[in-house]
């Protein structure tokens, strides 16, 4: 026999769930909803198929919802597009998170150029020539 108290679990919370969703709810913001802690509805997910598949709506509905409102807003005159952009990026990272391929020769180590470096060096270098009353680097090359 289990110990413990008894699970809050009823199966009418899978329908609120993809409401919930549809609303563009995140999962802390259902669990919020449903007056649990997020681990619990993960807990649920775990031991009940039917959660776990309302879960998945609601994420997918969740998703749908914040893509109609970028969509909405594409020809507003006030939309913070960086602002929606992070938020897809962190709410979806499956689908909206940037990816880039390294591609390198076979058996040979991927070489990797630091670009950020160069500039830091430079406006370094020129501001110790400046320092010692030199010219800075593309002044003297002239």
């Amino acid at each position: 026999m289990a110990g413990g108290r008894p699970s809050k679990y009823d199966p009418a919370y899978c329908e609120r769930v993809i409401e919930l969703g549809k609303e563009g709810k995140s999962l802390t913001q259902i669990a919020v909803a449903l007056d649990v802690p997020k681990s619990t509805l993960i807990s649920w997910s775990n031991a009940h198929l039917e959660f776990s598949t309302a879960l998945t709506r609601a994420k997918e509905c969740e998703q749908a919802w914040w893509e109609q409102k970028g969509m909405d807003c594409l020809t507003a005159d006030k939309f913070n597009s960086a602002v929606w952009s992070k938020s897809m990026s962190a709410r979806f990272r499956e689908d909206y998170t940037e990816r880039r391929e390294v591609a390198g020769v076979p058996d040979q180590p991927i070489q990797i150029e630091d670009k950020t470096t160069a500039p830091r060096s430079l406006a370094r270098e020129i501001a110790f020539a400046l320092a010692a009353g030199r010219k800075a680097p593309e002044e003297e090359a002239e």
